[in-house]
């Protein structure tokens, strides 16, 4: 593990907002994120993973094909 930076810092650096990346390590998202009493902190290196769907199909109904 790396160096240790607080979720915000994190957030911010990576684009998204701060209450975006609360909620993600919340949810166990991060490998590296855990709370060190109120605060949240992450390894510096942890990578932002997008987990939305990109299907090709995503926007079409089963009427449309």
């Amino acid at each position: 593990m790396g160096k240790l930076i607080s979720l915000v810092e994190w957030a911010i650096k990576n684009g998204i907002h701060p209450d975006t990346a609360r909620q993600r390590a919340n949810r166990g998202v991060f490998v590296s994120a855990y709370k060190i009493g109120r605060n949240w902190v992450i390894d510096v290196d942890e990578p932002l993973i997008d987990h939305r769907r990109k299907d090709a199909d995503a926007g079409e109904s089963k009427k449309d094909k």
